[in-house]
């Protein structure tokens, strides 16, 4: 293989969770090997998308994408169309390695990735995947036989995957950060006045969206807010010190959350992820019946996050912040635990196996 010409692809989507680690990784891969380039398979109408565009502002990546079936863990006349959704892609698939030949393919979840992965194994391209969450997710679950390694955020997760399975943490670059004066200053705020950011992850929590206007008098009493409430997700309403926005670029996200005094957010992995690479003080509402209790029960039981259930927020939002704002003994240890919950360096120790994979390729 010419060294110059490798390509290293990726894949992931329907969400930011599992597209956030995986241009951590592009960048560190970048950072040692600037003649590589990179390539990014998502859906169609994810958020996966704007956030590599946003990245290909600093690093040669491009994006495609390809069909995206699921099965469904209930009933639903949809898992049989999707049979032929994943066929078709599956064939796509192979259309798509053979025009990039790339070194690697490496996925962090989603089932957009479950075709192309196979396809990669049929064609003997070496495939990375990365469990993000405590709790396996069924598209890594169906990719794992067909993955030479397999890395893990949490140690728990390795009894899931064997021998093959690596701790490792999970990948982030933390991009240059604004002082706090200047994104203040942005928003029009007050810097005697804390902020409190409320998002729910890449595509929007209509539970907290819903929760945080309902309460926001009380709210505003506290500290000022700024708002992501998700694409499609808005919600008429206006106030002093309240900002709302639909969606931030991931530049942005990252400069808010270091602002921010008090993070209200959905227990995703990417978020966690940053939350604790930042040791920012957060209050996690899972969403319900999903791998986010098990991450957010993790977090709680470890002292790095409190949590509310989406049950709990009309009686116990309110008072549930004033105290994370006003008990600084509780805010110094949370921000100290949550900075221990992730081991940190991931994105390092996945460039370099990748790196490795493709040395013994050109020998």
């Amino acid at each position: 293989m010419n060294n110059k010409q490798a390509i290293i692809l990726f894949s992931g989507g329907g969400t930011g969770g599992s597209v956030t680690p995986l241009l951590a990784v592009a960048k560190e891969i970048f950072r040692r090997r600037p003649d590589w380039s990179f390539s990014f398979v998502g859906t169609k109408s994810g958020p996966e998308k704007l956030l590599v565009a946003e990245a290909a502002k600093d690093l040669p990546i491009s994006f495609s994408f390809l069909p995206a079936g699921k099965w469904r863990r209930y009933f639903s006349w949809q898992n049989f169309l999707d049979i032929f959704v994943i066929i078709w892609a599956f064939f796509r698939s192979f259309l798509l390695l053979g025009r990039l030949k790339p070194a690697a393919v490496v996925s962090a979840g989603s089932f957009v990735s479950v075709p192309l992965v196979w396809a990669a194994r049929i064609l003997r391209i070496p495939v990375l995947i990365h469990q993000q969450d405590l709790q396996a997710g069924l598209a890594n679950k169906l990719m794992a036989p067909a993955a030479r390694q397999i890395t893990v955020t949490f140690a728990d997760s390795i009894k899931d995957y064997g021998s093959r399975a690596l701790l490792v943490g999970n990948p982030y670059s933390i991009p240059p950060l604004e002082k706090k004066e200047i994104v203040f200053a942005r928003y029009n705020f007050s810097l005697a006045r804390p902020l409190i950011l409320v998002f729910g992850g890449g595509t929007g929590a209509a539970a907290i969206n819903e929760a945080a206007v309902a309460k926001l008098p009380a709210l505003l009493e506290k500290g000022q807010i700024i708002h992501l409430t998700g694409r499609g997700k808005t919600i008429t309403q206006q106030a002093s010190g309240y900002y709302q926005q639909e969606f931030v670029s991931h530049q942005e996200l990252w400069s808010l959350l270091a602002a921010a005094d008090l993070v209200i957010a959905r227990p995703g992995l990417g978020t966690l992820t940053e939350l604790a690479a930042l040791k920012k003080v957060s209050l996690l509402i899972p969403m319900p019946k999903t791998h986010q209790e098990k991450n957010a029960e993790a977090a709680r039981a470890a002292g790095a996050a409190w949590v509310l259930s989406q049950e709990e927020l009309a009686e116990s939002l309110v008072p549930t912040v004033h105290r994370l704002l006003t008990q600084d003994e509780t805010r110094a240890a949370l921000s100290r635990e949550i900075g221990e919950f992730i081991k940190p360096g991931a994105a390092a120790t996945l460039a370099e196996i990748i790196l490795t994979w493709e040395q013994e390729n050109r020998n």
